[in-house]
């Protein structure tokens, strides 16, 4: 019985020592996905500049410009919304917004003529050519901190992470599945 004892006495000794102990908390800032996400905001936010003070764009209506930009054909604004990660109440908010503004328009899906794809007019064609570079200019700054060899290595690290998660890498391959 002494023995049943003391084993009962050490374990609720070992108990309070760990419940002394403090608990393991997350440390957010080494946490990878708070740490992409904080990243990425920031950095859109930077990109923002160009685009909202000169332009009066919000960061959803430069997300349905630059997809609309780099694509050769007409797209959904569910497409949009997949493609950028963006609520789809949020891209349509945009669409509206920049079919106010002449920015884009609607034409028919020839394929099915209940729905209707986006593409931007004249105007905003112009003016997705004259933001883009100013925004490559930007990363270009932002990315300054790293080597050349840096660039290509966060590159590659990403692809990986992409990859890892099944995400589409590249615009031809996008444009083949007709998916992001």
């Amino acid at each position: 019985m002494t023995r049943t004892s003391s084993n009962i006495a050490l374990k609720a000794r070992e108990a309070d020592e760990a419940s002394a102990r403090p608990k393991p908390r997350l440390d957010l800032f080494k946490f990878v996905p708070f740490r992409l996400n904080r990243l990425a905001a920031e950095v859109s936010s930077a990109l923002s500049v160009e685009y909202q003070e000169r332009h009066g764009l919000d960061i959803p209506a430069w997300r349905v410009i630059a997809t609309l930009g780099f694509r050769n054909d007409a797209c959904s604004a569910q497409f949009i919304a997949q493609c950028t990660r963006t609520h789809k109440s949020t891209i349509s908010r945009a669409v509206t917004t920049l079919l106010n503004s002449d920015l884009i328009e609607r034409v028919e899906n020839e394929a099915d003529r209940r729905e209707f794809r986006l593409q931007l007019t004249r105007k905003g064609r112009a003016l997705y050519e004259e933001l883009f570079p100013q925004l490559l200019r930007r990363e270009d700054e932002i990315l300054a901190c790293l080597s050349a060899q840096e660039r290509r290595q966060l590159s590659a690290l990403l692809g990986k992470i992409e990859q890892s998660l099944d995400l589409i890498q590249t615009s031809e391959e996008a444009d083949a599945k007709q998916a992001y």
